[in-house]
Formats: structure tokens, C-alpha cells, sequence
């Protein structure tokens, strides 16, 4: 039985769809759902009626209920789980436990919102509030802490960080609907405003509207669909918290739980790896996830990813080849959706020429969600190329 309960090869990736804006006054949430859907839908091969489960998160207008009624599905499994940018990687391990399970066969994954022209997902205030609201915790300030930790503990320096965003600018640049193309280097980084000592501005990722969708099937239908065949293969998710103060170090991040999980559950192990999604909200949050995952030990993550080593064609490690957060896209301030849609683009052998990974048959895409330096939630995804 043990060997019967995994989600390894039973479910595929058959349909992808990022909106290609960045900016959309003129449409709502509910609206950017439904294109996404449509564009997902239409990439599989398949109908809407075809659709018989779906998985949302908090980014959806109203929730499950108004969404299904508005996309004018029909489903039989529902799933609203919701961990921030994280939410969608782990909605793919839940799509693949579903399909595994029985309760659908073709899931639609979506997630759009405006926050550049219009608000972001209002969440209500946390059971930890009442303890730590005071001391003015931000986005910003919660992963500048773990920058400074970092270099406090390991001589990780402000220009190693810098090279995370001028390789995501690298790749940027071939993307038409990044919403900054320009090439960066080490010094335009560091010499750009501080925000939250020691991150500064060229370290912190865009805000842009648009969202992206995903349809997940069952192997014997995404078999008779016209796509290239890419599988999820393993999958994990952990979550992170202060512990009351009992358990605080700012160092690492729950990868370091959802990271080997995966990889165990696909049987391979990073250095298999031909092209990495990860999540970059800041600069600081990929090299932490990188030593998280296995790529390099805790402290190397500095040298690692310094002197383009993520840079297609470059570096040993291609990284966010569409450019990522820091550079083409982060809509609703969630990430996680567009590193799996560049994962299943690069398996296909669909990415943009100049930053394709040749012979690209495995591909990890990983995600946090909440904020780092406090409380948050990760996943991980293992894809391969059939």
C-alpha cells in the first residue's frame, strides 16, 4: 500500500496560460479568472464542459462558489486552499491527489488579480496580530531581516544578491511581455534606493495585474491531447512559524521540509535538476531557497549564484527564464503560478530560444507564501518531460 500512495506520474500538465498584461484598468478580478481559464483551456485542447474539478485560492473574487457559478463550470471536486504565492504549486499537488483519487479528471487551476490599478486580496488579521501588529512587521522589513541575518551569519554580500536580478534581467530581456526589460547590472543594483536595508529597490520584485491558469489531467487524457507530455513526479509542502519565539531563525525557510519530500517522492535529486522556477519576491528569497532545496549547503547560496551561474546558457543553473518576478511578472504580489508555467514551458521545449535548456526533461518549480522572515508556507513540484 505504501507504494500504491503517491501522486508520481498520475497526474499531467496539459494546459498553461499566463495573461499577457500587466496593466488592466479596463478589467476585473473576476474577468482576468475567466480569460485565464479560457487561455488554459484552450492550450489543453479542451472545453470548459470538460473541466470537473477546480482549485482557487484567495485571490478569487468571492470565493469558490460565485467563481464556479461565474466560469459556468460544472465540477465534481473543489479545492480553496490558500498559503499566498504558494497557493498554486500547492494546488497542483492537490489537483494530482485528486485525480488520483477519483474525484476529477481535468482540474482548472487559476489565479488573476489587479493589485497595480486596482487592490489586492483583503485577508483578515491573523492569531498573531494581537502580539506583534505593534512592532510595524512589512513585507519589506520581514525578508530585509532575513538578508541581514544572512550576512551576518554566512558574508553573504549585497552584490552576490544583485546577481539573482541582473540573471533575471538576462532572461527578461527576450520576453515581450516582461514589465522590465532593460539589462541590469551588479552596480545599477546596488547603487539603486535602499528599501529595507540591505535590500534595494532592484532586489524587490515587480507589482503588475494579470494572473495565469493551469489544467491538470489524468494521464490517459492528457495521452490523447495534442501538448507535449509533462507529469508531476513529486510534490511537498511544509509550513514555517516563529513557534512563540521559541523557534526563530531566520536563515532558512520550510523548502528545507517541502524541498526533500519531493525530490524523495520522485526519486531524483537536485543536482538532476536541468532548469529551476523559483520563487523570487526578493533577491533574498532565492538564494535562500536554493540552499533550502539542496542545490548548494546553507551559506554557500552567496557564491552560487554569483557571476551568472543562473543564467541560461551560462550558468549551471537556468533560473526563471521568462524573468521571473524580479523582472516580467508577479501578479496579485503571488508568485507560484507563473514559475510552474514557465517549468511546463521549458519541459516543452516552448521557451524563448535564447533562453531554452537544451535536452530540458526535469525541471523543479518552488514557491513561499506569507512572508519569510515570519511566518510562511512552502511548496514544491518535481516536472518531467515524458
Amino acid at each position: 500500500m505504501e507504494h500504491e500512495l503517491t501522486i508520481k506520474g498520475r497526474a499531467y500538465v496539459a494546459g498553461i496560460y499566463e495573461h499577457p498584461t500587466r496593466h488592466a484598468p479596463d478589467k476585473s478580478i473576476a474577468q482576468l479568472h475567466a480569460e485565464v481559464a479560457r487561455g488554459a483551456i484552450e492550450d489543453a485542447g479542451l472545453s470548459k464542459n470538460d473541466v470537473d474539478g477546480y482549485f482557487l485560492s484567495g485571490d478569487a473574487p468571492g470565493g469558490t462558489w460565485p467563481m464556479v457559478d461565474y466560469l459556468g463550470l460544472k465540477v465534481r471536486h473543489i479545492d480553496s486552499t490558500d498559503t499566498g504565492g504558494s497557493s498554486y504549486i500547492i494546488q497542483l499537488g492537490h489537483a494530482a491527489e485528486a485525480i488520483a483519487a477519483g474525484k476529477c479528471s481535468v482540474a482548472l487551476i487559476t489565479l488573476a488579480g489587479k493589485p497595480r490599478t486596482g487592490h489586492s486580496p483583503v485577508r483578515s488579521p491573523g492569531a498573531e496580530a494581537d502580539f506583534e501588529a505593534a512592532y510595524g512587521a512589512t513585507t519589506h522589513n520581514a525578508y530585509g531581516m532575513c538578508a541581514m541575518r544572512h550576512m551576518h551569519d554566512y558574508g553573504t554580500t549585497a552584490e552576490q544578491l544583485a546577481w539573482i536580478k541582473v540573471a533575471a534581467s538576462h532572461h527578461a530581456q527576450y520576453n515581450p511581455h516582461a514589465l522590465l526589460k532593460d539589462v541590469v547590472t551588479v552596480e545599477d543594483v546596488v547603487n539603486s534606493p535602499m528599501i529595507s536595508d540591505p535590500l534595494h529597490r532592484l532586489d524587490c520584485c515587480v507589482v503588475t495585474d494579470g494572473g495565469g491558469a493551469l489544467i491538470v489531467t489524468s494521464p490517459e487524457i492528457a495521452r490523447s491531447l495534442k501538448n507535449p507530455l509533462v507529469r508531476l513526479i513529486g510534490h511537498g509542502e511544509a509550513l514555517k512559524g516563529p513557534n512563540g519565539g521559541k523557534d526563530f531563525d531566520l536563515t532558512y525557510s520550510a523548502g528545507v521540509w517541502s524541498g526533500p519530500r519531493a525530490f524523495e517522492e520522485a526519486g531524483v535529486t537536485p543536482k538532476d535538476i536541468k532548469y529551476a522556477s523559483i520563487y523570487d519576491s526578493f533577491t533574498i528569497t532565492v538564494l535562500m531557497q536554493l540552499e533550502d532545496l539542496g542545490f548548494c549547503a546553507k551559506g554557500q547560496g552567496g557564491r552560487f549564484v554569483a557571476d551568472g551561474n543562473l543564467i541560461s546558457g551560462v550558468g549551471k543553473l537556468p533560473f526563471n527564464t521568462d524573468g521571473g518576478g524580479l523582472c516580467s511578472n508577479h501578479p496579485v504580489n503571488r508568485g507560484g503560478m507563473t514559475k510552474i508555467i514557465e517549468a511546463v514551458r521549458q519541459l516543452r521545449g516552448e521557451a524563448h530560444p535564447k533562453v531554452q535548456v537544451k535536452n530540458c526533461d526535469l525541471a523543479i518549480a518552488h514557491g513561499t507564501g506569507g512572508l519569510l522572515g515570519v511566518r510562511h508556507a512552502a511548496s514544491t513540484a518535481i516536472l518531467e518531460r515524458v
